[in-house]
C-alpha cells in the first residue's frame, strides 16, 4: 500500500502509460497484418478476375500472370496442408506450413472448371521481415518511449502533488501560514478554509482560556460583597439597604455573565447610541460618594456614543474599581473628555503602588470590551497616578 500521494498518483499515471503503450503497439501490429492479408487477397482477387474475363473472350484458361500465383485443376495437385483445407470444404483460406511457405488459397469457377489459385506470398510478407530486421531497434525505441513517459509521470506526479505535500507540512507546523492561500484552485480553496478553521478554532480556544480567567477576576468582588451581607445576617435580621445590596449584586452578577458568555461565544453583541455620561454617573453613584477633593468630573452635559450597555457599564465600572482598590481610601479621581478620548487618572497609594498594578489589573478584559464595541483603550502608568484613555466610537449622525 502506498504511503504517500504522491507514489499512489505515480503508479496510476505510469500504469496508465505503460497500458497506453502496450495497447497501441497491439493496434500497431494488428493492422500491420491485416494490411498486409488484404493486399495479398487484393491481388488474388484480381488475378482471378482477370482470368476469368480471358475464359470469357478465349474460351481457354491462362496462366497466372504474377510468378507467385499458381492455378491448380485437380485438388490432388495441391500441397497437402492446402489439399486439407480444400477437403474441409474452404473456398478461400490462409495457411502457414511448418516448413516456411505461406499459402493464400481462393477458388475460381469457370464454367463446368473449378481452378485453385494458390499464392505463396512468402516473399511478400515485409511486416514479418521489418520485425525479423529491425525488431531490436523498435524494442529499443519502444522501451526508451516507456522509459520517457515514466520519467514524465513522475515529474508530473511531484508537480501536481507538491501544493498538497507542502499545505500537509504547513498544517503539522506549530503556527500554520498557508502559502497556497493565494492560489485560485482547489487547493488555494482548501487552504483558505483550513486557514479560516484554524483561525476559529484559536479564537475559540483563546476566549475559552479568557473566558474561564475573566469569570474568576469579574465575579470574586460582587461574589464576596453578598457574601459578607448574608454573614452579616448571623447577627442582625437583613436591612432594605442589605436587600438592595443584595439585588444589585444579583443583578451585576448576571449582566457579567451575560456579558462574558457573548464574548466567549463571539457574538453579534447589539450596539446603540449611548450616553456615555450618563453610565459614568451611575458607576460613580454604585461606587461610593463622592466629594469635590476627590472627584473632578470635566464631561459634556450628553456624551453619545455607539456601543453596548452592559459592556460600557462592565468597562467602567472595572476602571472605577481598580481606581478605588489600587488608590485606596483617599483616592483622587479625575475623568476628563478631549478631543474624543475619555481620560480616568486616579492617584497612587504608596503603600500599594509596589504591590499593585492599578489599571493593568483585569488589562485583557477591558481590552477585549473595548475590541467587541470598536473602542480603543490604552493604559499609562506612573508613580503618583495611573490613567486609562478610551476613545469611544461616535455615531455615524454625530459631528
Amino acid at each position: 500500500m502506498f504511503n504517500s500521494i504522491r507514489h499512489g498518483l505515480f503508479a496510476a499515471l505510469a500504469g496508465l502509460t505503460i497500458l497506453i503503450c502496450v495497447f497501441y503497439t497491439g493496434l500497431a501490429l494488428v493492422i500491420s497484418y491485416v494490411t498486409e492479408d488484404m493486399l495479398v487477397d487484393r491481388l488474388l482477387e484480381r488475378e482471378a478476375s482477370s482470368m476469368a474475363v480471358h475464359f470469357r473472350a478465349h474460351g481457354e484458361i491462362t496462366s497466372p500472370g504474377s510468378d507467385f500465383i499458381r492455378a491448380y485443376r485437380s485438388v490432388d495437385a495441391l500441397p497437402p496442408v492446402v489439399r486439407a483445407q480444400v477437403i474441409a470444404g474452404k473456398e478461400r483460406a490462409e495457411i502457414a506450413t511448418d516448413t516456411g511457405q505461406h499459402y493464400h488459397l481462393r477458388t475460381l469457377d469457370l464454367a463446368t472448371q473449378r481452378i485453385y489459385l494458390l499464392a505463396d506470398v512468402q516473399p511478400l510478407l515485409v511486416v514479418s521481415k521489418l520485425f525479423q530486421d529491425v525488431g531490436g531497434f523498435l524494442t529499443a525505441v519502444a522501451l526508451g518511449l516507456i522509459a520517457l513517459a515514466l520519467l514524465l509521470a513522475y515529474w508530473l506526479a511531484r508537480r501536481l502533488v507538491s501544493p498538497l505535500l507542502v499545505l500537509a507540512d504547513e498544517v503539522r507546523g506549530q503556527t500554520p501560514v498557508f502559502s497556497a492561500a493565494q492560489r485560485r484552485d482547489e487547493i488555494g480553496y482548501l487552504a483558505q478554509k483550513l486557514n479560516t478553521t484554524i483561525n476559529e478554532l484559536k479564537a475559540s480556544l483563546h476566549r475559552e482560556h479568557a473566558f474561564t480567567r475573566d469569570v474568576s477576576h469579574e465575579l470574586r468582588t460582587p461574589l464576596t460583597v453578598m457574601n459578607n451581607t448574608l454573614t452579616q445576617t448571623q447577627s442582625r435580621p437583613l436591612a432594605s439597604q442589605d436587600i438592595a445590596q443584595l439585588q444589585a449584586g444579583l443583578a451585576d452578577i448576571g449582566n457579567t455573565i451575560d456579558v462574558l458568555f457573548a464574548l466567549a461565544r463571539a457574538e453579534h453583541i447589539a450596539q446603540e447610541v449611548i450616553d456615555l455620561r450618563g453610565c459614568i454617573e451611575e458607576s460613580l453613584l454604585r461606587a461610593g460618594d463622592w466629594d469635590e477633593e476627590r472627584l473632578v468630573l470635566d464631561l459634556p452635559e450628553r456624551l453619545p456614543v455607539t456601543g453596548n450597555r452592559h459592556l460600557i457599564l462592565l468597562l467602567v465600572n472595572n476602571c472605577l474599581g481598580n481606581a478605588l482598590f489600587h488608590g485606596g481610601a483617599n483616592v483622587r479621581l479625575e475623568l476628563t473628555f478631549r478631543d474624543g478620548v475619555i481620560g480616568i487618572v486616579n492617584s497612587v497609594d504608596a503603600g500599594r503602588a509596589v504591590t499593585m498594578q492599578g489599571f493593568l489589573h483585569g488589562l485583557n478584559l477591558l481590552q477585549r470590551i473595548a475590541k467587541a464595541m470598536q473602542w480603543e483603550i490604552s493604559f499609562h502608568a506612573s508613580e503618583t497616578a495611573y490613567r486609562v484613555d478610551i476613545k469611544p466610537r461616535k455615531p455615524l449622525d454625530f459631528t
